[in-house]
């Protein structure tokens, strides 16, 4: 793992951006209806229609859900290599660059400490813009760095996940990030930290598998899917149709997996809510 910035991307940085398409009208998935964007960044990237919550990267949710300011990034030296020498349809550091360049971030992760209303917290954010908030070794250090950081200055933490699960180009070492990760939380909890788990659209695979479901307080977004392997492979396994609403947060709140399903726009008073009255 690199300490060094990628000094062959970093002069061609653009600005972080969320992942919506560009144009001055869009489709909402959810309902159909033709929104005009900047109603809809108006209103925290949640439709007006129909209340779909479109997917957004880290720094429009640390600009969301941080008071303005007030959000310091930590761990920002920390950048991918690539050990396994992993070729695809391309090699991985080749796709490594064309993400870093697309999306402005190092890698799938963004970290700091900052205030939510008020109440200092460790913060970790995973970017659906970098190949979809998949966990590789960096992504696992950052979020262990979090965790070990809130521990010694006996912050609660917050970890927003988003991802697509563990990142198959770094194969075991992105598995290994499953069991540190953890580590660093059980350590965490022996001090009496307080870790509140935020899942987005999508939440899958090893970080599902994870930290995600360890939270003192899992809290979920409207109609996010959550789980480990997708529906449609579930489905074909076990040949059977699945419940309506499978996998998704109002299914995990019936069934005792998720403690309560926020819309964005309530989430900086809830988080707020829950470190003063679960606070450790």
């Amino acid at each position: 793992m690199s300490q060094a910035a990628t000094k062959t991307w970093t002069e061609l940085k653009p600005q972080r951006k969320s992942v919506i398409p560009e144009g001055l009208w869009l489709r909402c998935p959810g309902c159909g209806q033709m929104i005009y964007r900047k109603q809809m960044e108006a209103n925290l990237h949640v439709c007006p229609e129909c209340q779909h919550h479109f997917r957004i990267g880290a720094a429009e949710r640390v600009k969301q859900i941080t008071d303005p300011g007030s959000f310091e990034p930590m761990f920002t030296n920390l950048s991918p290599t690539d050990p396994l020498k992993f070729r695809d349809i391309k090699p991985y550091r080749e796709r490594l660059l064309s993400e870093q360049i697309k999306s402005g971030a190092t890698d799938a992760a963004l970290a700091g400490t900052s205030f939510i209303k008020g109440r200092a917290t460790m913060l970790c954010v995973l970017d659906l813009s970098f190949m979809m908030g998949s966990m590789g070794s960096v992504v696992g250090e950052i979020v262990t760095r979090s965790i070990e950081t809130a521990t010694e200055r006996s912050l609660p933490v917050v970890i927003v996940s988003g991802s697509g699960g563990a990142r198959m180009q770094e194969s075991g070492l992105s598995l290994m990030q499953m069991a540190k990760t953890s580590a660093a939380l059980g350590r965490h909890d022996d001090a009496g930290g307080l870790f509140i788990s935020l899942l987005t659209d999508p939440t899958t695979g090893g970080v599902t598998a994870s930290f995600a479901m360890l939270g003192d307080v899992i809290i979920a977004e409207p109609k996010a899917l959550i789980g480990f392997a997708g529906p449609r492979v579930i489905q074909q396994t076990i040949r059977q149709e699945l419940p309506e609403g499978f996998q998704r947060s109002e299914y995990l709140l019936k069934a005792g997996m998720v403690d309560r399903v926020v819309p964005r726009s309530e989430l900086r008073s809830e988080v707020a809510r829950v470190i003063d009255y679960a606070g450790k």
